[in-house]
């Protein structure tokens, strides 16, 4: 099997570079690889990159997500999140190749209070969960063969993440406040990584028809911004019985306590019922992946 990832230094893509080397021949790119093109800004040499290489499956883990800035420059989110996704999947159509795609709760408008099934009808608030729903309905109009994963409040060890900024300010202040109003279930990138290899597996041993489609994939469970904070600050102080964290309150605000360009959704519930039907999965409470991940930065 051939595979061309995507994006491999970002959080997700860096994960996919370990989990899909046993499944076959992997090329990784990124938007400065030289040999071939990985740029999503350059979607027409990305495309010829599939056509030169000719990939059974194609994953892309690259987008433009920084929600706020893409308010400010709409046509790069654009260019990144749709018209380069339907390139990839013209020329995944094209070839016979398989196109896996990350997409985002993004999508729906957060409203309510149950988790968004793949089905619901979507109302992205914000030009990053326009762009990416675009990029969405352009792999599903291609008929190529895909997977596309929603996922949301991605984490990994490396790099920046919620959990490393909220050690710092504890470390810092007697009191923070964290927004308690957004729902939803921290994912680690890791995990994303692990059920993408197996899902490809599966998706490859049976007819397309089968498994092509949109699922859900998030870790089991709900919180809040506010509790996953509370729940990482309680972690470090049992991993470390005595660090300097100085933080005392840990105060709960609502979303309009921090204005920001982009509009957030407050429901980012998503049901995993379809994937783990389709594909014979249990996915692990949101808690046992932050407190791993929390074990290793510390």
């Amino acid at each position: 099997m051939k595979i061309l990832l995507l994006g491999k230094n970002g959080q997700v893509g860096w994960e996919l570079q370990r989990s899909l080397a046993p499944l076959g021949e992997l090329l990784a790119l990124d938007r400065h690889s030289t040999d071939f093109c990985g740029d999503l800004n350059q979607p027409e040499r990305l495309a010829q990159t599939v056509r030169d290489w000719r990939p059974d499956v194609i994953v892309n883990a690259a987008a433009h997500t920084a929600v706020d800035k893409a308010e400010s420059e709409p046509e790069l989110a654009r260019c990144l999140n749709a018209t380069a996704p339907a390139a990839l999947a013209q020329a995944a159509a094209d070839t016979g190749a398989w196109l896996v795609h990350y997409s985002t709760d993004y999508v729906f408008n957060g409203q309510g209070e149950q988790a968004w099934q793949e089905g619901d009808a979507t109302g992205p608030l914000s030009v990053y969960g326009q762009t990416k729903r675009e990029g969405e309905q352009h792999i599903a109009d291609s008929g190529c063969k895909h997977l596309i994963f929603r996922t949301s409040w991605v984490y990994a060890a490396r790099g920046g993440n919620f959990a490393k900024t909220m050690l710092r300010l504890a470390a810092e202040r007697e009191r923070i406040t964290v927004i308690d109003d957004q729902h939803g279930a921290p994912t680690g990138a890791d995990l994303i990584a692990d059920v993408t290899a197996h899902a490809i597996r599966q998706a490859m041993a049976k007819p397309a028809a089968d498994l092509s489609g949109i699922y859900h994939l998030v870790a089991s469970g709900q919180t809040s911004w506010h509790g996953y904070a509370s729940h990482v600050i309680a972690q470090a102080r049992a991993l470390q019985p005595a660090p300097a964290l100085k933080v005392g309150e840990i105060a709960p605000v609502p979303t309009s306590a921090f204005p920001t360009p982009a509009r957030r959704p407050l429901n980012s519930r998503l049901s995993t019922r379809k994937l783990q039907q389709a594909f014979g999965l249990v996915l692990p409470p949101w808690q046992q992946g932050v407190d791993r991940m929390l074990r290793e930065i510390l």
